[in-house]
């Protein structure tokens, strides 16, 4: 019993020695974006007349029209915008479907190079020379608020280099997950933005609904290719000292999968490809930190904060630990988890109804435990573009 108990108090430092610096991230970010305010873009009028909106997509035939015809309704009458759809190593007829709902098509074909950021390096390198002043990126599965162009295009000329929208769930009522999904992406991608805009922090680039000035493009290359490529172009631009400005008044709505094997496909991508960025970023972060480059802390705190599953199982080691002052600080851990989802349930406008997906989370959670050998088989090094099945198609 007493090598158990020995084992028990031992796991219990190490799951607080984990978890503290996501818990003290998590408790900045959340308490920040509570006090959040949108603010007025500035007046420095930056030149921003020609806006590329670039649309990658591999093998989206069925859907590639519907978010042509989102960015087709966004008005922005003041400055010049392109339709540029990235028909990246397609088998079907999306670049035709493409076309037909006015789109540009830039067609690229490369079976060695796969996936998202090889396709935007691409299209980057390919509109070099044709003098725009702004790039945006939008996923093939989403639509876009009515303002989304004219927020963007506000705050490029305002001289933001990089920009983020508030980007949420377009289907949140097909199922619990859908919904336990939007909770989760209004604390990701809204809530820590926030908190992040308002600490005068990057607030992040989340994949969807983000923007880059040429000159940011010419100063960083989009040379991120990895499966969170994202995440990792954001460190670079940390690294470069270019801070990206939270947009939240615009908002981009990406479809999730309800059920089968493409919820468990993505989920495994997507946390596996943290899991790796945390493996390969974190240590260089942290030396660089250690010399003095400060500006580095918190996007090292945020490869440190575990998915939320985790993390909250972590924190159910703490309470293992004999002493009080572990038991004190799960206590207080514990708290800034239910903070932060109380503050989340509240950004999504849901209500109380919130409260019933919240009920059956748990299982979810049990669900993602057992998906742990699937995510670090994901988290080896792989950019190829693994698409997630439409609702249509299923």
């Amino acid at each position: 019993m007493n090598i158990l108990h020995t084992l028990l108090h031992f796991a219990g430092w190490f799951a607080a020695l984990v978890t503290l610096p996501g818990t003290l991230e998590l408790a900045a970010l959340t308490i920040a974006g509570i006090f959040y305010t949108t603010r007025r873009m500035g007046t420095k009028n930056t030149d921003c007349n020609r806006i590329a909106v670039l649309i990658p997509a591999h093998n989206e035939q069925a859907g590639i029209s519907g978010v042509i015809g989102s960015l087709h309704e966004c008005n922005l009458p003041y400055a010049e915008v392109d339709i540029i759809v990235i028909a990246d190593n397609c088998a079907d007829a999306t670049a035709e479907h493409a076309r037909r709902a006015g789109a540009r098509v830039l067609e690229r074909h490369n079976l060695e190079q796969r996936g998202k950021g090889y396709a935007l390096d691409f299209a980057f390198n390919e509109l070099e020379g044709e003098n725009y002043d702004a790039y945006l990126i939008v996923d093939a599965d989403t639509r876009a608020s009515e303002n989304f162009l004219v927020a963007m295009h506000a705050a490029f000329a305002s001289g933001a280099a990089a920009v983020q929208c508030g980007y949420r769930v377009s289907n949140p009522g097909d199922s619990v997950r859908t919904r336990l999904m939007d909770l989760a992406l209004c604390g990701f991608n809204l809530l820590r933005p926030r908190g992040r805009a308002r600490l005068g922090l990057s607030c992040g680039i989340y994949g969807n609904g983000f923007g880059l000035t040429r000159q940011t493009i010419t100063r960083v290359p989009y040379t991120a290719t990895s499966v969170v490529e994202d995440l990792e172009y954001h460190i670079k631009l940390v690294e470069a000292g270019i801070r990206v400005a939270y947009i939240g008044e615009a908002m981009v709505l990406g479809e999730m999968p309800a059920q089968g094997n493409a919820v468990k496909t993505q989920r495994a991508r997507w946390e596996g490809g943290r899991i790796l960025a945390l493996k390969e970023q974190a240590p260089r972060l942290l030396k660089d930190l250690l010399r003095g480059r400060l500006r580095l802390l918190e996007p090292l705190l945020d490869l440190l904060l575990l998915p939320l599953t985790f993390h909250i199982t972590l924190l159910c080691f703490t309470l293992l630990a004999s002493d009080t002052s572990m038991r004190l600080y799960s206590c207080v851990a514990f708290a800034v988890v239910a903070l932060h989802l109380a503050a989340a349930a509240f950004i999504s406008g849901r209500g109380l109804r919130v409260l019933r997906d919240l009920a059956v989370a748990p299982f979810y959670m049990l669900w993602k435990l057992f998906l742990l050998p699937t995510i670090f088989l994901q988290s080896k090094k792989q950019s190829e573009w693994v698409r997630t099945a439409r609702i249509t198609e299923r």
